[in-house]
């Protein structure tokens, strides 16, 4: 799969068909040091046949976007139009499209930028291939002492259930998921690997964790799915309700702060940031890439555009629609939504509606009235000429 590509370090020659040291492919693609912590830059650039343009000694320890990568890990954009967004990243490297002049992270500079991402993120967090998981729990799987588990749930290889968690039957933990201590999974919960949940998290009965997102791109005609190797990371004091769906980042992590209770039937799509100790009420829907600040509200049926950014202690009342950023320490109303003074003001004029129309069906008559009256006069006074 990688045979004859290359890689520019810095302003070396080029390496043709040449494996790194202690570096192996397998037949599918996948590197052998997979689940090591730490991978030179040189050896991804070498992988995804990227020009390296910078120190290729340094080591990277994961690949995440980049507004949520961390310290020595890689990020990328898709367009040189978006360095902006590298400004305030803490990543030590970008795959871009094209050289950067005023970018002082590393750079991998590749022709297709989610391939190669793509390649890179599958390093630190491998596909898992799909098998037939049979009801019980892995051998593999990490069980706390004090951890009860129903028979009839089935745990997956790589996964760890962390101390006095309950997990009730019916449960799928598929693998390499992780639950921390005092946590309650209830009945027909499903959670995709690599899921993460932290302390004291409950989660209610039919809550989907980790499936795909819903993302597309069309080739020759057709929707082809995008990547969908992220997962989805649920903090500590968590509240779940029943049939909730948070679907897996495309690279990193779909994200739920710490204390943030989350109603029943929600739907939270890719790659969304959720802060600490939000609200979300019944049948709330966000689009894919939103982000929330701390204490946000969002009442019942209210709806979210793709890449909106909502402030600390917002609140969006019941059946809204959010177009457009909104900045904290506001309350939001109507479709779409706008401040509440505003949408106040709306409301006021839309309930003296009836009034006004009378008031103009009143003034249309009275105008038709004088106009009418004018012509009445000269009639009069032509008919009186005639007589004389």
């Amino acid at each position: 799969m990688f045979h004859n590509v290359s890689c520019n370090v810095g302003s070396a020659d080029s390496i043709e068909g040449e494996t790194p040291d202690d570096l192996r492919i397998t037949n599918d693609g996948i590197c052998e040091k997979e689940f090591a912590p730490m991978i030179q830059l040189q050896e991804l650039a070498w992988l995804v046949g990227g020009q390296l343009l910078g120190d290729g000694e340094v080591q990277c320890v994961g690949a995440n976007p980049p507004d949520i990568a961390g310290e020595n890990e890689i990020t990328m954009i898709d367009d040189v139009s978006k360095s902006g967004m590298l400004q305030s990243t803490k990543a030590i490297a970008v795959v871009t499209p094209a050289v950067l002049s005023d970018c002082e992270l590393i750079q991998v500079v590749v022709p297709d930028v989610h391939q190669a991402f793509t390649t890179i993120v599958s390093q630190y967090r491998p596909p898992v291939r799909r098998g037939l998981p049979g009801v019980g729990v892995d051998s593999s799987a990490r069980i706390a002492p004090t951890a009860r588990i129903h028979p009839t749930a089935t745990v997956c290889a790589g996964a760890k259930i962390g101390q006095r968690t309950i997990i009730m039957p019916g449960v799928v933990i598929l693998p390499h998921c992780s639950i921390g201590d005092d946590c309650t999974i209830h009945a027909s919960v499903t959670l995709y690997e690599y899921t993460e949940i932290g302390d004291r998290v409950t989660v209610h009965a039919g809550t989907v964790l980790g499936a795909n997102g819903f993302g597309y791109r069309q080739i020759n005609g057709r929707h082809v799915s995008t990547a969908q190797l992220g997962f989805v990371r649920i903090g500590s004091d968590v509240e779940i309700g029943a049939a909730v769906t948070i679907d897996r980042g495309t690279y990193g992590a779909t994200s739920i702060g710490e204390g943030t209770k989350i109603d029943n039937q929600v739907m939270i799509a890719h790659n969304c940031q959720i802060g600490r100790h939000n609200l979300l009420c019944s049948q709330v829907g966000i689009a894919g890439s939103c982000r929330t600040g701390d204490y946000v509200i969002l009442a019942g049926q209210v709806g979210l555009k793709d890449h909106i950014t909502l402030g600390d202690h917002t609140i969006v009342g019941a059946q809204a629609g959010v177009m457009d950023d909104c900045k904290g320490n506001e309350v939001y109303l109507g479709s779409p939504a706008t401040s509440q003074r505003e949408q106040m003001q709306i409301m006021a004029v839309q309930r003296r509606l009836p009034e006004m129309r009378r008031e103009i069906k009143a003034l249309r008559r009275e105008l038709e009235m004088l106009t009418r009256q004018p012509k009445a006069t000269i009639d009069i006074n032509s008919k009186n000429r005639k007589a004389a």
